[in-house]
């Protein structure tokens, strides 16, 4: 590969195999990746949109270009997004060929401006400014559609990536203004009405009407063509004696993110939870570096023990232990008590006491269900595999009890809250060509002290796995299976350090073709089975 001027590379055919893909990396730190599908090869901007990945360490299995770190999907013609947590396509660029040679110049980006002339008559109202109502607008933009777009949040601030809270922002890794989504001025370049400080009192499903109260008390009846409520989730307060004292948090939004980073400085933390919350928010405070003392407080010996086994807890322990974190296993917590109305040590159900000057509690989320309580299970809204409750009418996000690969659930995750966006700004344009929610597997990460403990699938439990590699040396994978039979069909495997490995167990398992226990202890060949079985 040569560089002819400083926006054109030239790349030899020879280098890219029949169905394949190569990322170059360039002097001025841009990448470009190169797909291949017999005689036609194109060029595009080959680092993730998401948050930069090479896609070329990635995977390619038929036409999706899979990134190595989140999974987001690209088609490998045109660049098209395919699944989240991306939310946009790969930039394309002019490819020339020379024979044996191509010249790509990258300063000749293909346009792939779509007109918004699609049902431009029609409004669509989005209830929640998450990542499931960002994407639906985003998407609805990004398509074509043409129409009003009203957006009512809650909360104060454009949309933002709220993940990011417990893996970055409380680190002190990512200043506020690159978590917003799609940037500071997203809702006015894309002609979004923003509603900030506002909230919906009551939907009417069969008028596609919602009743908004604003912040001066006022209310006022908006009824639209197409109906989005993704009203996300909120934190469980356990009903243990203290949680209402002053120095008792939760971790849900921007301001919630911004108090604990401020009272944190100096103080003895209690966190309550083991899940990935409580453990990206001691990892996060660890990484500041200005509390006093970090200790994390579980009923169960193990951490995330619905996720992992015994053996990647004990490594996250240790790994967690290193870094200075304190843990307090197997006992729960009592009671929270407090001086002149603040916290001041924590009560444990083995009758042990920590100091403590502030409690975090990392105890779950329930939907927000309560605008949709009269149609629905109070465990979540039950819809169709476009999440559609009735005609116009979608829930979707935290509260939506929707369809995937995996059967219906309802899942709390940031990448099914982004494809349900997806899925919903296809329905609402009837866009066949987008994959629905059935042909769709759930994928979460956690990010904790620079690692990425990364999840694909749902298991029933942890505990009948098979394990390659070393949780200890954070090189890992593990394959879960819903009983120990040999031919159950692996439904989870979590990572870390095996991309490649989780990636093609991903695909497979979104074709309906995860791998059976006696498979992999045969030694299944997992990368060369899902790039087989793969159109």
């Amino acid at each position: 590969m040569t560089n002819a001027t400083i926006n054109t590379v030239t790349i030899s055919k020879a280098d890219i195999p029949d169905g394949g893909m190569k990322s170059y990396k360039q002097d001025d730190d841009s990448i470009i990746l190169i797909t291949r599908d017999e005689d036609e090869f194109s060029a595009f901007d080959g680092k993730c949109p998401h948050a930069g990945a090479d896609l070329g360490e990635g995977l390619r299995c038929g036409n999706r270009v899979v990134c190595p770190w989140h999974h987001g999907s690209f088609d490998s013609r045109d660049g098209t997004l395919l699944e989240p947590v991306a939310m946009r396509g790969l930039t394309q660029y002019q490819l020339i060929d020379e024979g044996d040679r191509l010249t790509v110049n990258t300063s000749e980006k293909l346009d792939k401006r779509i007109d918004n002339d699609k049902l431009t008559d029609t409004h669509t109202l989005i209830i929640g400014g998450g990542g499931a109502g960002f994407m639906t607008a985003d998407q609805l933009r990004k398509t074509g559609y043409g129409g009003k777009i009203t957006m009512i949040s809650a909360d104060d601030k454009a949309p933002y990536n709220r993940p990011l809270l417990s893996k970055m922002f409380l680190a002190g890794k990512m200043d506020e203004k690159y978590l917003l989504l799609g940037g500071a001025d997203w809702a006015s370049k894309n002609n979004i009405d923003l509603r900030l400080n506002q909230t919906v009192s009551e939907v009417l499903p069969n008028e596609c009407t919602v009743v908004i109260n604003n912040k001066n008390g006022e209310q006022e009846r908006q009824t639209a063509d197409f109906l989005v409520v993704a009203t996300g989730a909120e934190p469980k307060i356990p009903p243990f004696k203290g949680a209402e004292l002053d120095g008792v948090y939760t971790l849900r939004s921007m301001d919630d993110a911004k108090d604990i980073k401020e009272a944190s400085v100096d103080q003895r933390v209690v966190i309550v939870g083991t899940g990935f919350i409580g453990m990206e928010v001691a990892s996060a405070l660890a990484q500041a570096d200005k509390a006093a003392s970090i200790t994390v407080v579980g009923l169960s010996q193990r951490v995330m023990g619905n996720i992992v086994s015994e053996n990647v807890s004990n490594a996250l322990i240790n790994l967690h232990k290193e870094n200075g974190i304190e843990f307090a296993l197997g006992a729960g917590v009592k009671e929270i008590n407090g001086d002149d109305g603040r916290v001041s040590s924590v009560t444990l159900s083995d009758g042990s006491s920590l100091d403590a000057d502030m409690v975090i509690l990392g105890t779950g989320v329930a939907p927000r269900t309560d605008l949709l309580s009269d149609v629905n299970d109070p465990d979540g809204v039950q819809v169709n595999d476009q999440l559609q409750l009735r005609d116009g009418v979608y829930a979707l996000g935290d509260i939506a009890k929707a369809t995937n690969q995996m059967g219906r659930m309802r899942i709390e995750h940031w990448r099914v809250a982004l494809q349900h966006g997806m899925v919903t700004a296809a329905a609402i344009l009837d866009q066949d060509h987008v994959n629905s929610l059935e042909e769709r597997i759930p994928f979460f990460w956690t990010g904790q002290y620079g690692k990425s403990l990364r999840y694909s699938g749902h298991a029933a439990t942890p505990d009948n796995g098979i394990l390659f590699g070393s949780p200890d040396n954070l090189d890992y994978i593990e394959y879960y299976f819903d009983d120990d039979g040999e031919d159950t069909r692996a439904s989870a495997a979590s990572s870390l350090g095996r991309d490649k490995e989780l990636i093609a167990f991903s695909e497979l398992l979104r074709r309906g073709h995860a791998p059976t226990r006696a498979q992999i202890k045969a030694g299944f060949d997992i990368i060369k089975q899902a790039q087989a079985l793969s159109p």
